[in-house]
């Protein structure tokens, strides 16, 4: 590991340095393991970064991630050699909506570098990510960033849905449980179902809600559930 970033108590952000080269799909997952138990993690980093980034959530009675955090800069896992994973840019579609629960943005992240990186300009990126905490977006200031400087390509839009509670003090953006606003925001900004493919990673029952909303809509729906184990 040669660098880790502690967001809160239970959400890092750490990057590893693969001993051989390591070539994947923007959206694809990798495997990682310590001490002989492995799990698949979404990979954050874009193939032209020199680094595979992981953006990881402690599950107090894990397998693997109470070993990962005790981890410090320098310290080894072992990585399978080939990616996996199917959860890719649709590339037929112009439009892309993408919804996100906290790690749950690794891929989107992962794809919209690459394609920011590579100068693509034929795609529009909606990103909706929600999170209990403001503190819980890891991202949100690059892709605030990038939202900024390609206004056309890409809108961002974190919402949370504990804005009542203390550490939540100062939001003052948008609120509600992410699954249930798509539906406002896909009428807002007039995505059309012919031309837009929609994506949900995260929790899975924020995943099977968003099917249920836009699938009746005609929206081809994407899955990748995270399972906290």
């Amino acid at each position: 590991m040669t660098e880790r970033r502690n967001l809160t108590p239970d959400l890092a952000v750490v990057r590893l340095q693969p001993e051989i080269p390591y070539a994947f799909t923007p959206g694809q997952y990798c495997t990682i393991g310590l001490d002989g138990v492995e799990r698949p993690y979404s990979i954050v980093s874009s193939p032209h970064e020199a680094f595979l980034e992981l953006f990881l959530e402690l599950v107090q009675h894990g397998e693997l991630t109470p070993k990962l955090w005790t981890l410090r800069v320098g310290d080894a896992v072992s990585l399978r050699p080939r990616p996996k994973g199917v959860f890719t840019l649709e590339e037929k579609f112009p439009v892309h909506l993408m919804v996100a629960t906290v790690t749950g943005i690794a891929p989107f992240v992962s794809m919209l570098r690459h394609v920011i990186h590579r100068g693509e300009r034929r795609f529009r990126f909606v990103v909706l990510q929600g999170a209990s905490y403001q503190d819980e977006f890891a991202y949100r200031e690059e892709l605030e960033a990038a939202s900024a400087r390609h206004p056309e390509l890409l809108a961002y839009i974190p919402t949370v849905s504990r804005p009542g509670e203390e550490r939540n003090r100062g939001w003052a953006g948008a609120t509600g449980r992410v699954n249930t606003v798509v539906e406002e925001h896909v009428e807002r900004l007039g995505l059309p179902a012919e031309s837009t493919a929609a994506y949900a990673c995260g929790h899975p029952g924020m995943i099977e809600d968003v099917a249920r909303r836009l699938t009746p809509r005609d929206f081809l729906v994407k899955e990748e559930k995270y399972w906290k184990e």
